[in-house]
Protein backbone atom coordinates (compact mmCIF):
# COMPACT_ATOMS: atom_id res chain seq x y z
CA UNK A 1 0.00 0.00 0.00
CA UNK A 2 1.22 3.48 -0.82
CA UNK A 3 0.72 6.48 1.41
CA UNK A 4 -1.83 8.84 -0.08
CA UNK A 5 0.23 11.33 -2.15
CA UNK A 6 -0.23 15.05 -2.22
CA UNK A 7 -2.19 15.79 -5.42
CA UNK A 8 -0.77 18.06 -8.09
CA UNK A 9 -2.56 21.39 -8.21
CA UNK A 10 -4.23 22.64 -11.39
CA UNK A 11 -1.72 25.51 -11.58
CA UNK A 12 1.17 23.08 -11.18
CA UNK A 13 -0.26 20.87 -13.95
CA UNK A 14 -0.42 23.87 -16.26
CA UNK A 15 3.21 24.62 -15.47
CA UNK A 16 4.18 21.02 -16.11
CA UNK A 17 2.24 20.98 -19.35
CA UNK A 18 4.72 23.26 -21.05
CA UNK A 19 7.52 20.87 -20.18
CA UNK A 20 5.53 17.88 -21.36
CA UNK A 21 4.67 19.55 -24.65
CA UNK A 22 8.30 20.38 -25.25
CA UNK A 23 9.43 16.84 -24.56
CA UNK A 24 6.62 15.41 -26.64
CA UNK A 25 5.13 11.99 -27.00
CA UNK A 26 7.98 11.08 -29.32
CA UNK A 27 10.26 10.86 -26.32
CA UNK A 28 7.89 8.43 -24.60
CA UNK A 29 7.84 6.26 -27.69
CA UNK A 30 11.51 5.37 -27.32
CA UNK A 31 12.95 2.68 -25.10
CA UNK A 32 14.08 3.96 -21.73
CA UNK A 33 17.21 1.98 -20.83
CA UNK A 34 18.39 1.48 -17.30
CA UNK A 35 22.04 2.26 -16.73
CA UNK A 36 22.44 -0.67 -14.33
CA UNK A 37 25.17 -2.97 -15.72
CA UNK A 38 24.51 -6.70 -15.97
CA UNK A 39 27.43 -9.07 -15.28
CA UNK A 40 27.97 -12.32 -17.12
CA UNK A 41 26.23 -15.39 -15.72
CA UNK A 42 29.64 -17.04 -15.48
CA UNK A 43 31.21 -16.47 -12.09
CA UNK A 44 34.41 -14.48 -12.22
CA UNK A 45 33.73 -13.10 -15.69
CA UNK A 46 34.84 -9.49 -16.02
CA UNK A 47 33.50 -7.52 -18.97
CA UNK A 48 36.26 -6.20 -21.19
CA UNK A 49 36.02 -2.40 -21.07
CA UNK A 50 38.17 -2.02 -24.17
CA UNK A 51 36.13 -0.26 -26.86
CA UNK A 52 35.81 -1.91 -30.23
CA UNK A 53 38.06 -0.44 -32.92
CA UNK A 54 35.36 -1.13 -35.48
CA UNK A 55 33.98 2.21 -36.68
CA UNK A 56 30.27 2.62 -36.06
CA UNK A 57 27.85 5.48 -36.68
CA UNK A 58 26.76 7.62 -33.74
CA UNK A 59 24.36 5.75 -31.43
CA UNK A 60 20.68 5.88 -32.26
CA UNK A 61 19.02 8.15 -29.66
CA UNK A 62 17.04 5.38 -27.99
CA UNK A 63 16.97 6.86 -24.51
CA UNK A 64 14.50 9.54 -23.53
CA UNK A 65 16.35 12.78 -22.68
CA UNK A 66 16.38 13.42 -18.96
CA UNK A 67 17.19 16.49 -16.88
CA UNK A 68 20.37 16.68 -14.86
CA UNK A 69 18.51 15.34 -11.84
CA UNK A 70 17.75 12.11 -13.72
CA UNK A 71 14.03 12.36 -12.88
CA UNK A 72 11.24 12.06 -15.42
CA UNK A 73 7.48 11.63 -15.06
CA UNK A 74 5.81 9.68 -17.87
CA UNK A 75 2.27 10.83 -17.40
CA UNK A 76 -1.13 9.42 -18.26
CA UNK A 77 -0.37 6.45 -20.46
CA UNK A 78 -1.90 2.99 -20.42
CA UNK A 79 -0.04 -0.09 -19.13
CA UNK A 80 0.27 -3.57 -20.66
CA UNK A 81 2.55 -5.44 -18.26
CA UNK A 82 2.30 -8.92 -19.77
CA UNK A 83 0.51 -10.30 -16.70
CA UNK A 84 -2.85 -8.51 -16.54
CA UNK A 85 -5.36 -9.64 -19.16
CA UNK A 86 -6.72 -6.12 -19.57
CA UNK A 87 -5.11 -2.77 -20.24
CA UNK A 88 -4.62 -0.49 -17.22
CA UNK A 89 -5.48 3.08 -18.22
CA UNK A 90 -4.51 6.47 -16.80
CA UNK A 91 -1.16 5.36 -15.41
CA UNK A 92 1.83 7.58 -14.58
CA UNK A 93 5.39 6.40 -13.97
CA UNK A 94 8.12 8.35 -12.19
CA UNK A 95 11.68 7.42 -13.19
CA UNK A 96 14.57 8.45 -10.96
CA UNK A 97 18.12 7.78 -12.16
CA UNK A 98 17.17 4.81 -14.29
CA UNK A 99 14.86 3.13 -11.74
CA UNK A 100 11.09 3.23 -11.41
CA UNK A 101 10.29 5.23 -8.28
CA UNK A 102 6.57 4.61 -8.51
CA UNK A 103 3.66 3.61 -10.76
CA UNK A 104 0.38 5.32 -9.86
CA UNK A 105 -3.00 6.25 -11.28
CA UNK A 106 -2.92 9.61 -13.02
CA UNK A 107 -4.41 12.26 -10.77
CA UNK A 108 -3.22 10.56 -7.62
CA UNK A 109 0.48 11.03 -8.22
CA UNK A 110 2.57 13.33 -6.07
CA UNK A 111 4.20 16.51 -7.32
CA UNK A 112 7.28 15.36 -9.30
CA UNK A 113 9.25 18.44 -8.35
CA UNK A 114 12.04 19.11 -10.83
CA UNK A 115 11.29 16.05 -12.96
CA UNK A 116 10.80 16.44 -16.68
CA UNK A 117 7.15 15.65 -17.41
CA UNK A 118 6.33 13.76 -20.60
CA UNK A 119 2.72 13.59 -21.75
CA UNK A 120 2.09 9.96 -22.72
CA UNK A 121 -1.66 10.19 -23.21
CA UNK A 122 -2.65 7.85 -26.03
CA UNK A 123 0.41 5.63 -25.64
CA UNK A 124 0.82 2.29 -23.88
CA UNK A 125 3.74 1.40 -21.60
CA UNK A 126 5.22 -2.04 -22.32
CA UNK A 127 8.10 -3.77 -20.50
CA UNK A 128 11.32 -3.98 -22.49
CA UNK A 129 11.14 -7.18 -24.54
CA UNK A 130 13.45 -10.19 -24.37
CA UNK A 131 14.55 -11.79 -27.65
CA UNK A 132 15.52 -15.28 -26.49
CA UNK A 133 16.75 -16.56 -29.84
CA UNK A 134 19.02 -14.19 -31.70
CA UNK A 135 22.30 -14.13 -33.58
CA UNK A 136 23.72 -10.66 -33.03
CA UNK A 137 26.53 -10.96 -35.59
CA UNK A 138 24.24 -11.98 -38.46
CA UNK A 139 22.44 -9.58 -40.82
CA UNK A 140 19.52 -11.89 -41.61
CA UNK A 141 17.94 -11.93 -45.05
CA UNK A 142 17.60 -14.77 -47.51
CA UNK A 143 21.36 -15.50 -47.55
CA UNK A 144 21.80 -15.62 -43.78
CA UNK A 145 23.91 -18.79 -43.78
CA UNK A 146 26.39 -17.44 -46.35
CA UNK A 147 26.66 -14.15 -44.46
CA UNK A 148 27.99 -15.94 -41.38
CA UNK A 149 31.11 -16.65 -43.44
CA UNK A 150 31.84 -12.93 -43.83
CA UNK A 151 35.02 -11.55 -42.18
CA UNK A 152 34.89 -10.98 -38.41
CA UNK A 153 35.18 -7.22 -38.87
CA UNK A 154 32.04 -7.23 -41.00
CA UNK A 155 30.09 -9.41 -38.59
CA UNK A 156 31.07 -7.27 -35.60
CA UNK A 157 29.95 -4.11 -37.38
CA UNK A 158 26.66 -5.87 -38.14
CA UNK A 159 26.29 -6.61 -34.42
CA UNK A 160 26.52 -2.91 -33.56
CA UNK A 161 23.82 -2.13 -36.10
CA UNK A 162 21.64 -4.92 -34.73
CA UNK A 163 22.02 -3.63 -31.20
CA UNK A 164 20.90 -0.15 -32.20
CA UNK A 165 17.84 -1.14 -34.19
CA UNK A 166 16.78 -3.84 -31.74
CA UNK A 167 16.86 -1.43 -28.83
CA UNK A 168 14.91 1.17 -30.78
CA UNK A 169 12.23 -1.48 -31.43
CA UNK A 170 11.76 -2.19 -27.73
CA UNK A 171 14.12 -5.17 -27.32
CA UNK A 172 16.00 -4.59 -24.06
CA UNK A 173 17.51 -8.07 -23.74
CA UNK A 174 18.98 -10.37 -26.35
CA UNK A 175 20.04 -13.99 -25.93
CA UNK A 176 22.55 -14.92 -28.60
CA UNK A 177 22.38 -18.63 -29.41
CA UNK A 178 25.33 -19.01 -31.73
CA UNK A 179 27.94 -16.95 -33.54
CA UNK A 180 30.93 -17.83 -35.74
CA UNK A 181 34.34 -18.27 -34.17
CA UNK A 182 36.84 -15.65 -35.25
CA UNK A 183 39.52 -13.26 -34.06
CA UNK A 184 38.02 -10.15 -32.49
CA UNK A 185 40.28 -7.23 -33.49
CA UNK A 186 39.47 -5.38 -30.26
CA UNK A 187 41.32 -7.88 -28.09
CA UNK A 188 42.92 -10.39 -30.46
CA UNK A 189 41.03 -13.29 -28.90
CA UNK A 190 39.78 -16.12 -31.09
CA UNK A 191 36.39 -17.23 -29.81
CA UNK A 192 32.70 -16.94 -30.65
CA UNK A 193 32.33 -13.34 -31.79
CA UNK A 194 29.19 -12.62 -29.77
CA UNK A 195 31.15 -13.06 -26.53
CA UNK A 196 33.22 -9.98 -27.25
CA UNK A 197 30.10 -8.09 -28.27
CA UNK A 198 28.50 -8.98 -24.94
CA UNK A 199 31.49 -7.67 -23.01
CA UNK A 200 31.55 -4.39 -24.94
CA UNK A 201 27.82 -3.82 -24.50
CA UNK A 202 27.84 -4.39 -20.74
CA UNK A 203 26.52 -1.34 -18.91
CA UNK A 204 25.84 0.68 -22.08
CA UNK A 205 22.55 2.53 -22.27
CA UNK A 206 22.55 2.51 -26.07
CA UNK A 207 22.71 -1.28 -26.46
CA UNK A 208 20.59 -4.19 -25.21
CA UNK A 209 21.77 -6.37 -22.38
CA UNK A 210 23.18 -9.55 -23.88
CA UNK A 211 23.50 -13.17 -22.86
CA UNK A 212 25.66 -15.11 -25.30
CA UNK A 213 26.33 -18.72 -26.17
CA UNK A 214 29.56 -19.69 -27.80
CA UNK A 215 29.39 -21.14 -31.27
CA UNK A 216 27.07 -23.91 -32.42
CA UNK A 217 27.87 -27.53 -31.52
CA UNK A 218 27.07 -29.66 -34.58
CA UNK A 219 27.26 -33.37 -35.26
CA UNK A 220 29.89 -33.84 -37.95
CA UNK A 221 28.30 -33.62 -41.39
CA UNK A 222 25.69 -30.97 -40.53
CA UNK A 223 27.64 -27.73 -40.11
CA UNK A 224 26.88 -25.29 -42.96
CA UNK A 225 29.42 -22.71 -41.77
CA UNK A 226 33.19 -22.65 -41.67
CA UNK A 227 33.46 -21.26 -38.13
CA UNK A 228 31.53 -23.50 -35.76
CA UNK A 229 32.28 -26.65 -33.73
CA UNK A 230 31.85 -30.19 -35.01
CA UNK A 231 31.90 -33.36 -32.92
CA UNK A 232 31.65 -37.02 -33.80
CA UNK A 233 31.74 -38.69 -30.38
CA UNK A 234 30.21 -37.93 -27.00
CA UNK A 235 33.65 -37.05 -25.63
CA UNK A 236 34.19 -34.57 -28.46
CA UNK A 237 30.77 -33.07 -27.78
CA UNK A 238 31.58 -32.55 -24.11
CA UNK A 239 35.01 -31.14 -24.95
CA UNK A 240 33.43 -28.68 -27.36
CA UNK A 241 30.96 -27.53 -24.72
CA UNK A 242 33.67 -27.13 -22.09
CA UNK A 243 35.75 -25.12 -24.53
CA UNK A 244 32.88 -22.68 -25.04
CA UNK A 245 32.36 -22.36 -21.30
CA UNK A 246 36.08 -21.74 -20.82
CA UNK A 247 35.81 -18.93 -23.38
CA UNK A 248 33.13 -17.28 -21.25
CA UNK A 249 29.85 -18.49 -22.76
CA UNK A 250 26.69 -17.89 -20.72
CA UNK A 251 25.03 -20.89 -22.32
CA UNK A 252 25.80 -23.82 -24.60
CA UNK A 253 23.99 -24.30 -27.90
CA UNK A 254 23.48 -27.90 -29.05
CA UNK A 255 22.29 -28.59 -32.58
CA UNK A 256 19.95 -31.58 -32.22
CA UNK A 257 19.12 -32.18 -35.91
CA UNK A 258 20.79 -34.46 -38.45
CA UNK A 259 22.75 -35.42 -40.36
CA UNK A 260 20.11 -38.17 -40.56
CA UNK A 261 16.80 -36.38 -40.03
CA UNK A 262 15.28 -39.61 -38.73
CA UNK A 263 17.83 -40.09 -35.94
CA UNK A 264 18.81 -37.76 -33.11
CA UNK A 265 22.50 -36.83 -33.38
CA UNK A 266 22.99 -37.31 -29.63
CA UNK A 267 21.35 -39.50 -26.99
CA UNK A 268 19.79 -38.23 -23.78
CA UNK A 269 22.75 -39.55 -21.78
CA UNK A 270 25.22 -37.73 -24.03
CA UNK A 271 23.22 -34.53 -23.73
CA UNK A 272 23.03 -34.94 -19.95
CA UNK A 273 26.84 -34.87 -19.68
CA UNK A 274 26.86 -31.45 -21.34
CA UNK A 275 23.96 -30.21 -19.22
CA UNK A 276 25.63 -31.30 -15.98
CA UNK A 277 28.90 -29.61 -16.96
CA UNK A 278 27.14 -26.37 -17.90
CA UNK A 279 24.95 -26.26 -14.81
CA UNK A 280 27.98 -26.81 -12.57
CA UNK A 281 29.36 -23.55 -13.95
CA UNK A 282 26.11 -21.61 -13.69
CA UNK A 283 25.48 -21.77 -17.43
CA UNK A 284 22.47 -23.12 -19.31
CA UNK A 285 21.91 -25.31 -22.34
CA UNK A 286 19.75 -24.51 -25.37
CA UNK A 287 18.92 -27.18 -27.93
CA UNK A 288 18.08 -26.43 -31.54
CA UNK A 289 15.37 -28.88 -32.52
CA UNK A 290 13.38 -29.04 -35.71
CA UNK A 291 12.58 -32.77 -35.43
CA UNK A 292 10.78 -34.80 -32.80
CA UNK A 293 13.58 -37.31 -32.24
CA UNK A 294 16.11 -34.61 -31.35
CA UNK A 295 13.62 -32.79 -29.13
CA UNK A 296 12.87 -35.96 -27.18
CA UNK A 297 16.53 -36.74 -26.46
CA UNK A 298 17.30 -33.12 -25.58
CA UNK A 299 14.42 -32.86 -23.12
CA UNK A 300 15.24 -36.19 -21.48
CA UNK A 301 18.85 -35.02 -21.24
CA UNK A 302 17.77 -32.01 -19.18
CA UNK A 303 18.31 -29.02 -21.49
CA UNK A 304 16.88 -25.70 -20.33
CA UNK A 305 15.18 -24.82 -23.59
CA UNK A 306 14.05 -26.24 -26.89
CA UNK A 307 14.69 -23.74 -29.67
CA UNK A 308 12.15 -23.73 -32.54
CA UNK A 309 10.47 -27.00 -31.51
CA UNK A 310 8.55 -27.30 -34.77
CA UNK A 311 7.84 -31.02 -34.25
CA UNK A 312 6.64 -31.63 -30.70
CA UNK A 313 4.12 -34.26 -29.65
CA UNK A 314 2.03 -34.49 -26.49
CA UNK A 315 4.46 -36.82 -24.72
CA UNK A 316 7.48 -34.57 -25.25
CA UNK A 317 5.45 -31.49 -24.31
CA UNK A 318 4.29 -33.16 -21.10
CA UNK A 319 7.89 -34.00 -20.25
CA UNK A 320 8.91 -30.39 -20.93
CA UNK A 321 6.22 -29.13 -18.57
CA UNK A 322 7.29 -31.56 -15.85
CA UNK A 323 10.97 -30.66 -16.16
CA UNK A 324 10.48 -26.92 -16.61
CA UNK A 325 11.91 -26.89 -20.14
CA UNK A 326 11.03 -23.71 -22.02
CA UNK A 327 9.95 -23.65 -25.65
CA UNK A 328 11.53 -20.72 -27.49
CA UNK A 329 9.16 -20.14 -30.38
CA UNK A 330 10.44 -18.84 -33.74
CA UNK A 331 7.35 -19.15 -35.95
CA UNK A 332 8.01 -15.81 -37.63
CA UNK A 333 10.97 -17.37 -39.44
CA UNK A 334 8.58 -19.46 -41.52
CA UNK A 335 6.41 -16.43 -42.23
CA UNK A 336 9.54 -14.58 -43.31
CA UNK A 337 10.47 -17.41 -45.66
CA UNK A 338 7.01 -17.30 -47.20
CA UNK A 339 7.57 -13.61 -47.95
CA UNK A 340 10.83 -14.47 -49.71
CA UNK A 341 8.76 -16.42 -52.19
CA UNK A 342 7.47 -13.06 -53.41
CA UNK A 343 10.73 -11.12 -53.26
CA UNK A 344 13.39 -13.56 -54.49
CA UNK A 345 13.83 -16.09 -57.28
CA UNK A 346 15.48 -18.65 -54.99
CA UNK A 347 13.95 -22.05 -55.62
CA UNK A 348 13.79 -22.96 -51.93
CA UNK A 349 11.45 -20.00 -51.39
CA UNK A 350 9.91 -19.15 -54.76
CA UNK A 351 9.44 -22.63 -56.22
CA UNK A 352 6.18 -24.51 -55.82
CA UNK A 353 7.82 -27.20 -53.69
CA UNK A 354 9.61 -24.58 -51.62
CA UNK A 355 6.46 -22.59 -50.90
CA UNK A 356 4.39 -25.63 -49.99
CA UNK A 357 7.17 -27.02 -47.81
CA UNK A 358 7.52 -23.79 -45.85
CA UNK A 359 3.76 -23.49 -45.42
CA UNK A 360 3.57 -27.06 -44.11
CA UNK A 361 6.44 -26.37 -41.72
CA UNK A 362 4.70 -23.24 -40.43
CA UNK A 363 1.49 -25.15 -39.78
CA UNK A 364 3.44 -27.92 -38.04
CA UNK A 365 5.16 -25.33 -35.85
CA UNK A 366 1.85 -23.68 -34.98
CA UNK A 367 0.46 -27.06 -33.93
CA UNK A 368 3.53 -27.62 -31.75
CA UNK A 369 2.96 -24.30 -30.00
CA UNK A 370 -0.62 -25.27 -29.24
CA UNK A 371 0.54 -28.67 -27.98
CA UNK A 372 3.07 -26.98 -25.69
CA UNK A 373 0.48 -24.48 -24.47
CA UNK A 374 -2.04 -27.20 -23.68
CA UNK A 375 0.61 -29.12 -21.72
CA UNK A 376 1.52 -26.07 -19.63
CA UNK A 377 4.97 -25.53 -21.15
CA UNK A 378 6.52 -22.11 -20.58
CA UNK A 379 6.85 -20.34 -23.94
CA UNK A 380 9.31 -17.54 -24.73
CA UNK A 381 9.81 -15.66 -27.98
CA UNK A 382 12.76 -15.58 -30.32
CA UNK A 383 13.02 -13.75 -33.62
CA UNK A 384 16.02 -15.83 -34.76
CA UNK A 385 17.28 -12.59 -36.28
CA UNK A 386 20.60 -12.84 -38.01
CA UNK A 387 20.50 -16.62 -38.15
CA UNK A 388 17.05 -17.25 -39.55
CA UNK A 389 16.23 -14.45 -42.01
CA UNK A 390 14.57 -11.90 -39.70
CA UNK A 391 16.12 -8.57 -38.67
CA UNK A 392 16.98 -7.41 -35.17
CA UNK A 393 13.99 -5.07 -34.91
CA UNK A 394 11.32 -7.65 -35.77
CA UNK A 395 10.54 -9.48 -32.50
CA UNK A 396 7.01 -8.10 -32.72
CA UNK A 397 6.53 -10.43 -35.69
CA UNK A 398 6.98 -13.42 -33.37
CA UNK A 399 4.42 -12.06 -30.91
CA UNK A 400 1.84 -11.73 -33.67
CA UNK A 401 2.82 -15.19 -34.94
CA UNK A 402 2.08 -16.72 -31.54
CA UNK A 403 -1.34 -15.08 -31.51
CA UNK A 404 -1.97 -16.41 -35.01
CA UNK A 405 -1.05 -19.87 -33.71
CA UNK A 406 -3.69 -19.66 -30.99
CA UNK A 407 -2.15 -17.97 -27.95
CA UNK A 408 -4.04 -15.21 -26.18
CA UNK A 409 -2.40 -11.80 -26.73
CA UNK A 410 -1.51 -11.48 -23.04
CA UNK A 411 0.28 -14.84 -23.16
CA UNK A 412 2.13 -13.86 -26.32
CA UNK A 413 3.22 -10.61 -24.66
CA UNK A 414 4.29 -12.57 -21.57
CA UNK A 415 6.40 -14.78 -23.85
CA UNK A 416 8.17 -11.69 -25.17
CA UNK A 417 8.74 -10.15 -21.75
CA UNK A 418 8.85 -11.82 -18.32
CA UNK A 419 8.83 -15.40 -19.60
CA UNK A 420 12.01 -14.58 -21.47
CA UNK A 421 13.41 -13.03 -18.31
CA UNK A 422 12.80 -16.26 -16.43
CA UNK A 423 14.60 -18.27 -19.10
CA UNK A 424 17.72 -16.13 -19.01
CA UNK A 425 17.72 -16.05 -15.21
CA UNK A 426 17.06 -12.32 -14.87
CA UNK A 427 14.12 -11.54 -12.61
CA UNK A 428 14.06 -7.89 -13.70
CA UNK A 429 14.10 -8.62 -17.44
CA UNK A 430 10.76 -8.08 -19.14
CA UNK A 431 9.20 -6.74 -15.95
CA UNK A 432 7.80 -3.27 -15.29
CA UNK A 433 7.44 -2.64 -11.55
CA UNK A 434 8.25 -0.17 -8.81
CA UNK A 435 11.87 -0.34 -7.76
CA UNK A 436 12.90 -2.07 -10.96
CA UNK A 437 14.90 -0.71 -13.88
CA UNK A 438 13.16 1.77 -16.16
CA UNK A 439 13.36 -0.64 -19.07
CA UNK A 440 10.10 0.09 -20.85
CA UNK A 441 8.90 1.56 -24.10
CA UNK A 442 5.69 3.00 -25.51
CA UNK A 443 3.54 1.84 -28.39
CA UNK A 444 0.58 3.32 -30.21
CA UNK A 445 -2.33 1.02 -29.42
CA UNK A 446 -3.26 -1.83 -27.11
CA UNK A 447 -1.08 -4.96 -27.50
CA UNK A 448 -3.61 -6.97 -25.47
CA UNK A 449 -6.24 -6.59 -28.20
CA UNK A 450 -4.04 -5.57 -31.13
CA UNK A 451 -0.64 -7.32 -31.02
CA UNK A 452 0.33 -5.50 -34.22
CA UNK A 453 0.66 -2.38 -32.07
CA UNK A 454 4.06 -3.67 -30.91
CA UNK A 455 5.33 -2.66 -34.35
CA UNK A 456 4.27 0.94 -33.64
CA UNK A 457 7.00 1.95 -31.19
Amino acid sequence: MHAHPAPISRRRLLQLGATATAAGLAACAMLIPSLTPRPSLIAGGTPDPTPSPIPTPPPTPSATPRPASGRALYRDGALADGRSAGLQRNISILVDDGRIAWIRPTGGEEDPGDATVIDCAGATFVPGMVDCHSHVTGPGGANWIERFNDPPETLLAVAEHNGRIGLAAGVRWMRDVGSPIGVDPSDGRERALALGVRDRWAGRADRPYLRAAGSWLFKRGVNPMRSAIEAETADELLAGALGQLDAGADLVKLYMDGPDVNVSPWTADEVARVVDAAHERGARVAAHSGRLNGAREAVMGGVDSIEHGFDLDADVAAEMATRGTTLVSTLAVMRSWLSFGDTTTMERFAGVAGRSGVQARLEQGQASVRTARDAGVAIATGSDFGGGSLRANQLAWEVTSLVAAGLEPVDALAAATWRGGELIGEEEAGVLREGGPADFFCVHGDPLTDPESLWRV
